[in-house]
């Protein structure tokens, strides 16, 4: 069976965008253009952001439809992940909430894509 290990999320700007996710995830993407950027993770995991006017075949989704979920080493990082992001002035649809799977918060990219972080329960 193959393994998926790449996401592409369609965005109003590449460019505003690569930008956003340096910054989140501390790192520059490999690749950048005016119409793609892409970011390799660690642990081999990849991010694109594809202009959603240029992508083919057109998309009709927009962000919101889904979420971009990242793991946290301990339930503490993820108030301090929130913390981080609400200096950073980004959108919080949940504050940090302990739920049946574990602790967990959810922010939105400029774009409206869900950001989850979470810490699972033990």
């Amino acid at each position: 069976m193959t393994t998926p290990n790449f996401v592409i999320l369609y965005v109003d700007s590449p460019e505003k965008s690569g930008a956003f996710y340096s910054s989140l995830l501390g790192r520059q993407p490999v690749e950048a253009s005016p119409t793609f950027a892409m970011f390799v993770l660690d642990n081999g995991f990849k991010l694109g952001l594809w202009s959603r006017h240029t992508v083919e075949p057109a998309a009709a989704a927009a962000g919101g439809g889904g979420e971009l979920v990242l793991a946290v080493e301990n339930a503490g990082a993820v108030d301090a992940t929130h913390a981080d992001w609400v200096g950073r002035g980004l959108r919080i649809l949940q504050a940090p909430v302990d739920l049946d799977f574990g602790r967990t918060f959810v922010a939105l990219d400029p774009d409206g894509h869900r950001l989850r972080v979470y810490w699972p329960n033990e």
